[in-house]
């Protein structure tokens, strides 16, 4: 599993890096504060929105702290989706949210 860090993935957003970002959170825990620019979709609904994806477009998975973005990029991975996790999560995320 491909893995890259909250603090690469903020370096990459503030020199203007287009990323595809995707948040498997609840809703409630995005509504409190999320990485402009994210795709929100709740880790247990993902199996059912595979279809709203790319597969030749990179995604980095998000989540509180790492755990249930491992398990995504894992999922996503197995259907052929180019996918990595970031380490650390919303935790370790020191850039702008809205």
């Amino acid at each position: 599993m491909k893995e890259i860090s909250a603090k690469e993935v903020q370096h990459y957003i503030e020199n203007g890096v287009k990323l595809n970002l995707i948040d498997v959170r609840e809703v409630d825990e995005v509504k409190a504060g999320h990485i402009p620019g994210i795709t929100h979709i709740p880790l247990g609904v993902l199996e059912f929105r595979t279809h709203e994806l790319d597969k030749s477009i990179p995604y980095i998975i998000v989540c509180r702290s790492g755990g249930r973005s491992a398990q995504a990029t894992k999922q996503l991975e197995s259907l052929g989706y180019d996918v990595t996790n970031m380490t650390g999560g919303m935790l370790s995320w020191e850039g702008k949210v809205e």
